[in-house]
This record gives C-alpha cells, sequence and structure tokens, in this order.
C-alpha cells in the first residue's frame, strides 16, 4: 500500500498532535512499523518499546506539552514538519529535577513512511534553547566591544 503526500502528512502530524498533546500512547503500534527508528539529539529509540519509553520520558518531564505543528511538506515518502513545543518542567527530566519553569522549543522533525507506517523519524529540536530555558546551560552574555576606560 503506497500512500499519497497528503496521507504521509496525516500521519506525521499525528505524532505531535495526538501522541505528545494529547498523551495518545496507544497510538505508537498504529502509526509506527514494529521496527522503527526515533532519532534525536539525546538518543536513538529502537521499536515500539523503546519509543514508547521515550515519549513516555518526555510526557512525565512536561505532562503539559503541546506540538504545534507549524508547517508540513511531504515529497516522496518523507514528511517535513517545523513544530513548536510548549510545556512546563514538572518532572525529571535528564537527571534534573523540576524547575517549575516554562518552555518553548522549535524543532524541525523529518518522518519517512512505508506502506502507512512510520519506519525512521528524525528529530532535531533547538537543544540548547530548551538547556538554557531550563537553566542546565547559561544564556550567551551579550557581545559587543569591550568596555575600557581612559
Amino acid at each position: 500500500m503506497t500512500t499519497t503526500a497528503e496521507e504521509n502528512k496525516r500521519i506525521a502530524r499525528r505524532i505531535p498532535e495526538e501522541i505528545l498533546t494529547e498523551g495518545k500512547l496507544e497510538l505508537i503500534e498504529e502509526l509506527f512499523a514494529e521496527d522503527a527508528v526515533d532519532q534525536a539529539p539525546l538518543g536513538k529509540d529502537t521499536g515500539w518499546d523503546e519509543i514508547r519509553a521515550g515519549m513516555e520520558t518526555m510526557r512525565a518531564a512536561f505532562p503539559d506539552m503541546n506540538a504545534t505543528v507549524e508547517d508540513a511538506v511531504s515529497e516522496g515518502d518523507t514528511v517535513a514538519m517545523r513544530i513548536t513545543l510548549r510545556g512546563t518542567h514538572e518532572g525529571e527530566f535528564m537527571g534534573r529535577e523540576p524547575t517549575g519553569k516554562p518552555i518553548e522549543v522549535g524543532s524541525m522533525i523529518f518522518t519517512r513512511i512505508e506502506d502507512g507506517k512510520i519506519v525512521e523519524r528524525w528529530a532535531q529540536p533547538d537543544t540548547l534553547g530548551l538547556f538554557q530555558q531550563l537553566g542546565i546551560v547559561a544564556p550567551p552574555t551579550e557581545q559587543g566591544g569591550a568596555e575600557h576606560s581612559s
């Protein structure tokens, strides 16, 4: 079964809109191939159990997560999406205790679909921006000329 570009966009959008935002983790088996690979800067998850665990971790750290699809483009078997993630850090994340801080992070997601199932997914969030918002990494200081006293 070959899917159209519009069908592929609909499938790809369900991850941020239904799984991340609405918490419908039971959709993983419906949307992903059993041996699918989900890759992100913090690691690679292979298969339904690992993908579910990765999404559970994000939802536990940011239980009010909202993922907005800003743009989606589909060509061939691949869908490219620009999304914005918003939420509040209310659970442990990367060994860090909750800060209660709100986050807003842009992300690029590329999803490859075969026979109506997601087989590969690459997420490229603004990890540095996320770390700065959570206080894991200090934001850059203002750049400019050094002040000299004469």
